[in-house]
């Protein structure tokens, strides 16, 4: 294959005329991609037989074998899918691993996790604020397996210290926390797990996505994303990945992957796998506008408190910058008013959508009391800062003088004059 040296000034896409024809880039090339790139050809295969510019659907369930014994690659459904291998393959390119395994849901990822990694008598450190799905499974499923675990502030690196113990083998972290946008020093804990061997930090990184904020890069053994919300970014499919530079874990959880069923389906996967493609125009325009957004609420008279990252008001701004390519489309608020009063204000929002998910072109809002985390108790939910009137907000793509619009006029229906 003839090739031509790249230079500083020029990306190149060195290809022969068949693999031009193909789609198909020397892996040479795809480390000088920036993410819109990446997301768009890095690790690309087109479909030999029509050329189809979109890799198709393979909704099979099983593979023919060229003879006894001999496959492509793939022979069953639940092991392995192209069209799910190609999600797999765009993901990777952002994530910076060789590979990245797709699975049915956020919390399908975190169940493999656990099953893959751990076993009873062993010991996991939670982020004290985390999605609540993330607790009802440690709290219905996983302890019934013998694992122990216990919910830390990992915001302060010596409280996470503190609670390792000789038996602990996973550090499972959430940053920026759903709801409260509490930040974890990523780094600073993964110091901390690795002074003792065999631990290992898993980040849930749905908030931000490898574009604006790289776990693996900043120690992180491995990085998890719940692929419903930003890589996706449509409401249109149900999905989660992890991804990891440990060869020997990828295929530990491909295998339980396999086992117990978790895949993504191909249908879901082709969906997400055109979503991913503009993930990083949609993150600027997620970002820009949240940005307004929460300096608007928290200039409001009517509004005590926003949670946003970007703020120079948010006690961990610092950090946000330090860690953060930006501060992304996540937010919470609360107001200067009663519970009944908070929800009200949502109900009489027209354009914000009450829905409980995040990261799609629409904005979303939702009370995590009664949604996300119901099943905490109200003493629990008020330690964390997850207070009965607290509203989280998933700022989408619309224009910010309108979503504002919109917020004024709920402030308007439910507090009249003092809006």
């Amino acid at each position: 294959m003839e090739t031509r040296s790249a230079t500083p000034s020029r990306v190149s896409l060195i290809f022969t005329r068949r693999a031009r024809c193909a789609g198909e880039f020397l892996l040479s090339d795809q480390p000088s991609f920036q993410p819109s790139t990446k997301v768009i050809h890095s690790n690309r295969s087109y479909e030999k037989q029509s050329n189809s510019i979109l890799f198709p659907i393979h909704q099979t369930a099983t593979y023919i074998h060229e003879s006894v014994g001999v496959t492509k690659g793939y022979g069953y459904s639940r092991g392995a899918n192209p069209t799910v291998n190609a999600l797999e393959q765009a993901i990777s390119a952002i994530e910076g691993t060789a590979h990245a395994l797709c699975f049915r849901s956020g919390m399908a990822a975190i169940s493999t996790l656990c099953f893959a990694l751990l076993k009873a008598g062993d010991h996991v450190i939670l982020s004290e604020v985390i999605y609540g799905g993330t607790i009802r499974l440690f709290h219905q499923v996983i302890r019934n397996f013998g694992i122990e675990f216990d919910y830390v502030d990992t915001a302060k690196p010596e409280a996470v210290a503190t609670a390792m113990k000789p038996n602990t083998k996973l550090i499972f972290v959430e940053t920026p926390a759903n709801p409260t946008m509490r930040l974890t020093d990523i780094a600073a804990i993964a110091e901390v797990a690795h002074k003792q061997p065999g631990v290992l930090l898993a980040v849930d990184n749905t908030f931000m996505t490898p574009v604006l904020q790289n776990c693996l890069d900043l120690g992180a053994d491995i990085s998890m994303l719940s692929t419903t919300k930003y890589i996706d970014g449509h409401n249109a499919t149900i999905g989660g990945s992890l991804a990891t530079h440990d060869e020997a874990i990828t295929e530990r959880l491909r295998l339980v992957r396999k086992t117990i069923g978790t895949i993504q389906p191909p249908f879901d996967s082709w969906l997400a796998l055109q979503g991913i493609k503009t993930l990083p125009a949609r993150l600027e325009v997620h970002c820009r506008n949240a940005g307004v957004i929460a300096e608007w609420l928290e200039a409001h008279p009517l509004v005590a408190k926003v949670n946003y990252p970007g703020l120079k008001s948010f006690s961990q701004h610092e950090l946000a910058k330090k860690q953060q390519k930006a501060f992304g489309g996540m937010m919470s608020f609360e107001l200067k008013a009663t519970t009944e009063q908070a929800l009200a204000f949502m109900n009489a929002l027209k354009l914000c959508t009450c829905a409980e998910s995040l990261g799609s072109v629409e904005t979303l809002i939702t009370n995590p009391a009664t949604a996300s985390h119901c099943d905490l108790s109200d003493e629990t939910r008020d330690r964390l800062g997850i207070s009965s009137g607290l509203i989280r907000l998933s700022v989408g793509l619309e224009d910010p003088k309108d979503l504002i619009a919109d917020f004024e006029q709920a402030f308007a229906a439910i507090f009249g004059a003092k809006a």
